[in-house]
């Protein structure tokens, strides 16, 4: 009796268990999971590094004001 639930892969078709420590998303395996993992992390220069920053400072002023914001 497995003590982990078994799913399948979406990307590869491999079954896998669902362990709690798990990175990434619940429906792909370890394997395709590190792979995306290694693909996401590409360096940035100062221009899309900035871009982020105001970009990230923006929505949180959206988000600040539409918390905060007076009902008249």
């Amino acid at each position: 009796m497995p003590l982990f639930p078994i799913k399948t892969c979406v990307v590869c078709g491999e079954e896998f268990e669902l362990k709690p420590d798990k990175p990434g998303f619940a429906n792909r395996c370890p394997e395709c999971t590190e792979e995306e993992m290694e693909a996401q992390k590409e360096k940035m220069d100062a221009d899309q590094r900035k871009e982020k920053s105001e970009m990230d400072a923006a929505r949180r002023e959206t988000i600040r004001n539409m918390l905060y914001r007076k009902e008249s």
